[in-house]
């Protein structure tokens, strides 16, 4: 079978390196792809916002699955018009991707299908969000409704700083994104990262992670896309998934599918584990970057076949099996990053995958033959271990073997877990 993947960083790459693997795929094509999801795949120049070319190219030639890697293109509803022309898609359609294109969406249908989640106000302009914070207690949680890649999520420590990222919000600074912003009470707990997918009627429960969103040491500073991540994650114990499972993501299937909008392909849950149980903060409606990279390290089952099953409604007998080890990824990132990036930073990877890491290439280019950094997030070299302990050492043994010097990572990656595992030992 010929594969399209559509998306070009480091959770495209992981994809790619897994779907090649599959005795199912016949051919790997990916657009735009990087260098390394080069090594997997036949690079093709595609816009994901041309739909018409994209079916296109599917047709001319003989594409049995496209599968659709950032959550962008399926807002804009690209899986409609795939399977309008016939062609089995590996994620939602554009009514069911308002899990993620609208937070205001999501809480909503929390409320209407009593999933736990904070408690919430919509506000459409800055008055009214200004009003809304009258309901909330210090700190406070302020979120642009609709896309703005990870990085529109504000914590506030007090009512002034609230009214400020209010301000910058409606201002614009998130661009559409901010036209709505959604207030939410603070949540006190552990975050952690629960994965299913689904048909839309049938569940398979994907696995946990945990990632670290700040961009330094000891989760300081602003958020970022991700700076690392580990899965499984220790703290979403069998139980508490099952809790999830049943809570959160079967009410999520059920409510979609009973008002029109079934979800089909993953769904990524956002979670806090409070004092009350897990509640949800926030739906991804594709892989999270990088907690795909850990997962897709893990999986043992043919990616492919699941994908497939998954897009032409036969999920129902599938399984997912992943290895008992840890896997961990530790993102190298360009300096100036989350703010503007330095770009053009040439990068050998040397012997980093000497021990048995894998390196995926999120934001890199070929520019006169040598590799070079083309985005904030750069590298995500990945290991596995025993547990969270040795494989972040295998990680960043992997880390120091690149050289890569105007780049720049966070050295505790998995640090509250390494903490735990070592307060087990003593």
């Amino acid at each position: 079978m010929n594969i399209l993947l559509l998306g070009s960083g480091g959770r495209e790459h992981a994809l790619a390196w897994k779907l090649a693997q599959s005795p199912s795929c016949t051919k790997l094509y990916a657009a735009p792809g990087n260098p390394g999801i080069g090594e997997e795949a036949e690079l093709v120049s595609l816009d994901a916002g041309d739909h018409g070319a994209v079916a296109s190219f599917c047709t001319e030639h003989a594409v049995g699955l496209v599968v659709i890697g950032p959550e962008a293109p399926l807002v804009d509803g690209l899986a409609d018009t795939l399977r309008a022309a016939g062609i089995p898609v590996f994620g939602p359609s554009k009514e069911a991707a308002q899990l993620e294109g609208s937070k205001g969406f999501t809480k909503d249908l929390c409320q209407r299908a009593s999933i736990p989640t904070a408690g919430y106000v919509r506000a459409t302009t800055l008055d009214e969000a200004k009003k809304a914070l009258l309901a909330f207690a210090a700190p406070y949680v302020l979120k642009a409704d609709g896309l703005a890649a990870g990085k529109g999520v504000v914590i506030a420590e007090t009512r002034e700083e609230a009214e400020a990222a209010l301000i910058d919000m409606f201002g614009g600074k998130f661009g559409e994104a901010g036209a709505e912003v959604v207030i939410e009470e603070f949540l006190e707990g552990e975050e952690a990262s629960f994965f299913a997918l689904t048909d839309g009627t049938a569940i398979l429960p994907f696995g946990s992670a945990q990632d670290h969103k700040r961009v330094g040491e000891g989760d300081t500073g602003p958020n970022t896309g991700g700076m690392g991540a580990y899965s499984p994650a220790p703290v979403l114990t069998p139980d508490l998934e099952a809790q999830v499972l049943r809570e959160i993501i079967e009410p999520t299937v059920a409510t979609m599918r009973a008002e029109g909008n079934p979800y089909s392909g993953v769904l990524y849950a956002g979670l806090m584990l409070t004092a009350k149980g897990p509640q949800l903060i926030e739906y991804n409606c594709r892989f999270g970057d990088p907690e795909c990279q850990v997962l897709i390290t893990r999986l043992e089952s043919d990616l492919t076949e699941i994908m497939l099953a998954c897009a032409t409604g036969e999920l129902s007998g599938q399984e997912a099996k992943f290895s008992d080890k840890t896997a961990i990824t530790v993102v190298m990132a360009a300096e100036g990053y989350p703010g503007t990036p330095e770009k053009g930073g040439p990068i050998d990877l040397g012997a980093s995958e000497a021990g048995g890491a894998k390196v995926f290439h999120a934001g890199t280019a070929i520019k006169d033959g040598t590799l070079v950094a083309n985005g904030g997030r750069v590298l995500n070299v990945t290991a596995t271990g025993a547990n969270v302990t040795e494989a972040a050492a295998a990680a960043y043994t992997a880390v120091e073997a690149i050289d890569f010097p105007s780049g720049f990572y966070r050295s505790d990656i998995g640090h509250r877990e390494i903490a735990r595992e070592a307060a087990t030992r003593d």
